[in-house]
């Protein structure tokens, strides 16, 4: 029997009911960036929670308390394969919707925007630095304007909202 052929596995998890998620758009994208860097071979588990959840999960994880819009773990050491990554991602679908209204863009776009800076996290992207930062959002909306989303994160705010983004 020939071994399997590498590939990306996608898995989703809806966990907030107030977020229309399109499966097949997120796989299209998980698959986007993953070939993006040249990644043949991976599970990505995607948790889409609200603001509760994210809230129990980052106090366990990072001992914070606040909310943000994603958390991103790579849980590859001990994979099935030598090149096998295993990547979970929690986003929070609730920050979506809120933050698509304030950015009059689509909540999927704005969830698109919160897989994809988990992903690059996972891939070795750093916003910690100010030019690291505009790199991994420069290539955030890159990604994002070629699978049809448009710019999402380098776009104008209508009102400020303290606490828009943290690390993930």
């Amino acid at each position: 029997m020939p071994p399997a052929k590498p590939e990306i596995v996608v898995q989703i998890a809806q966990k907030f009911a107030g977020l229309d998620i399109q499966p097949r758009k997120i796989e299209e994208l998980v698959k986007a960036v993953c070939e993006r860097f040249e990644l043949a071979e991976a599970t990505v588990s995607i948790a889409i929670v609200d603001d509760e959840r994210f809230c129990e999960v980052n106090s366990r994880f990072r001992k914070s308390k606040t909310t943000s819009d994603c958390l991103s773990f790579d849980l590859s050491e001990g994979a099935a394969g030598e090149s096998e990554r295993l990547f979970e991602l929690v986003v929070n679908g609730e920050m979506a919707v809120r933050q698509a209204l304030l950015r009059n863009h689509s909540s999927q776009a704005e969830l698109a925007l919160y897989i994809t800076h988990g992903l690059l996290h996972n891939l070795g992207f750093d916003d910690t630095a100010e030019d690291q930062a505009e790199e991994m959002h420069n290539t955030e909306d890159e990604i994002l304007k070629q699978l049809g989303y448009g710019l999402v994160y380098n776009t104008q705010i209508k009102t400020e909202q303290p606490g828009r983004r943290t690390d993930a």
